[in-house]
């Protein structure tokens, strides 16, 4: 934290940590702050003596902690911080550069609220950027995402109602794990117990969410990015196996995780995985590796392969 501020400023500070992680210790707010414990202390008494309640618990997982119905001042925000945010959904929905788009409305109002010289930075940076909007993008409902965080948050149980590219629908009992952001689409990690197996559904896809009495307890060792790679390629109607002629390295950089698990296997190697969509793995995954490949399964996949290999030979006059 830089030197010479106000203790005022200190205070304000102190008022910011808190809000942000209940259950600060002194130790660790002192950290922060970069004063003694002593120090911090002291401005813990300012914002009492401000005549804000500030709980002090004790115990392995006390420290301190506003007290319920507070009222809080006004969020205040740096250029940095501004104009970051307005970079961010920019970049998360290129559409809210519209005000009447949902979130570029909700950005309007931040904007709006900003102190005038950051906020006129923030409204010109909106005004005079152009985004482009990811193709492969999809938008989840925010009350379908937001049930389903409070339910991950909750640990409860869902009856989730899926439809797949293919408009399939189903009903599926699901513990939901995680909610990941990657790569512009929103997806649900979960134990399905449908399918008895974790699965990863893509909330845009979730049409419904009904909260179900029964808690769940998920993995200790649970790292929900690394779970969704694994997971993103298996569990789909579509088996596939294909192999690479080039060494494990230099295929690695091109395979995507939605396509399976990719293993050396001598100077070649493989990759194994399901699909639901034979057609799209091959014409949008398969197509744009620069490597000579095998298709050794399945039938479904081969054919959709053949028909790709077939229109591009067409491409090139005999």
């Amino acid at each position: 934290m830089p030197t010479g501020l106000s203790p005022t400023a200190r205070a304000l500070r102190t008022l910011e940590i808190l809000q942000a992680r209940p259950g600060t210790t002194a130790t660790q707010l002192a950290d922060q702050l970069g004063v003694t414990e002593r120090a911090a202390r002291r401005y813990v008494e300012i914002l009492r003596e401000a005549g804000i309640p500030v709980e002090a618990v004790r115990g392995p997982y006390g420290g301190y902690r506003l007290g319920r119905g507070t009222r809080l001042p006004p969020v205040v925000f740096t250029e940095e911080q501004a104009l970051g945010l307005v970079m961010a959904v920019l970049d998360g929905q290129p559409a809210a550069i519209d005000a009447d788009d949902l979130v570029g409305a909700a950005l309007s109002k931040v904007i709006r609220a900003l102190p005038e010289g950051i906020g006129r930075q923030a409204a010109a940076l909106r005004a005079y950027a152009s985004a482009a909007p990811d193709r492969r993008a999809a938008r989840a409902d925010p009350a379908r995402t937001s049930a389903l965080v409070a339910a991950v948050a909750d640990r409860h149980r869902v009856l989730v109602t899926y439809r797949n590219e293919g408009g399939d629908e189903w009903d599926a009992e699901v513990d939901p794990w995680a909610v990941v952001v990657r790569f512009g689409r929103w997806y649900l990690l979960c134990h399905s117990h449908r399918a008895d197996a974790i699965r990863t559904y893509r909330i845009d896809r979730i049409h419904a969410v009904q909260r179900l009495p029964q808690s769940f307890t998920p993995p200790d060792d649970l790292d929900p990015v690394a779970a969704l790679d694994r997971n993103l390629g298996v569990g789909w109607k579509y088996p596939t196996r294909v192999v690479f002629h080039a060494p494990f390295d230099e295929v690695e950089r091109w395979v995507r995780s939605p396509m399976g698990t990719l293993e050396p296997d001598g100077d070649r190697c493989v990759l194994t995985g399901t699909t639901a969509n034979p057609r799209m793995y091959a014409q949008e995954w398969l197509a744009t590796i620069p490597i000579d490949f095998t298709v050794e399964e399945g039938p479904e996949l081969r054919e959709a392969v053949a028909t790709v290999a077939a229109r591009f030979g067409k491409a090139v006059p005999g």
